[in-house]
């Protein structure tokens, strides 16, 4: 707090201060760490649906691809995530461009006990992840991989 105070005393910019002050908020926040759901992190929305036969988990996942997902199931908690590394490198006569794009989300979502670990399906097509979780009577007591094919 002392700090961003000095730095509006002693600046030479003038007017530009407001612009400064509001930069270094930025980097202040930026490097503390916040990368929960209500902070700046990517967080897929997420519809769930149920059948008599199944309970269905549709994820939004624009720009992501099979490779950039995980899906797995624990106990009675359907695990999503994903990482997503992008490199873009542009020239031209007078200028050099090279920018970096990284993210990774996690989102996990509480399924009803009477779910089977066999026989679940994932399927992903046009950025948008299905889930499809056979119902039965007995209780999902083991961790299981799910492949997204």
């Amino acid at each position: 707090m002392l700090d961003r105070i000095r730095r509006r005393e002693v600046s030479p910019f003038g007017g530009i201060v407001g612009i400064q002050d509001e930069m270094n908020k930025l980097f202040d926040t930026f490097f503390e760490g916040d990368l929960s759901p209500s902070g700046v992190g990517f967080v897929p929305t997420v519809d769930i649906s149920e059948t008599k036969k199944d309970i269905r988990v549709r994820a939004d996942l624009p720009g992501m691809t099979e490779k950039d997902i995980d899906v797995s199931v624990s106990g009675n908690v359907l695990t999503i995530k994903g990482k997503k590394e992008e490199e873009k490198e542009e020239s031209g006569e007078d200028f050099y461009r090279k920018e970096r794009v990284s993210g990774s989300f996690l989102r996990q979502i509480q399924v009803p006990t009477n779910t089977k670990t066999d026989g679940i399906h994932a399927k992903f097509k046009n950025g948008v992840l299905t889930v499809s979780l056979p119902k039965s009577t007995e209780s999902v007591e083991k961790a299981v991989k799910v492949e997204v094919g």
